[in-house]
């Protein structure tokens, strides 16, 4: 009895040790992810395109250049403003300009009669 206990246990030691053991995976953080460039879950199915000739079909489209062409049409009414603006801007810096040329003029004009008048 004390030897069928032995075989026994000895038995299942060498099970225990000698069976398969999964590997251990020591760099989870480094597993491979595959990115396609293609819409389509599997790049050999019949729908299959890629993003190029994707991106080429939605910068065709109506919609995408009639968005070109209100953009375009938004920059010139912009810059078309500022130049007024600036235009504007321009025009009272001048009239300032000459309103305080005038005043130099004139007090330059009273200060010379004055000094006329004192000799």
């Amino acid at each position: 009895m004390k030897n069928l206990v032995f075989i026994i246990l000895t038995f299942l030691v060498l099970c225990t040790a000698c069976s398969k053991k999964e590997p251990v995976n020591l760099n989870v953080d480094q597993e491979v992810k595959v990115h396609y460039d293609t819409v389509a879950v599997d790049s050999f199915s019949a729908g299959a395109t890629s993003i190029d000739v994707v991106r080429k079909i939605k910068m065709s489209s109506q919609r995408y250049q009639d968005s070109i062409k209100e953009v375009v049409k938004v920059q010139k009414e912009e810059k078309r403003i500022k130049d007024e603006v600036d235009k504007e801007n321009k025009k009272k810096k001048d009239e300032e300009k000459k309103k305080a040329d005038e005043e130099k003029k004139k007090k330059g004009a009273e200060t010379s009669s004055n000094d006329t008048k004192t000799e």
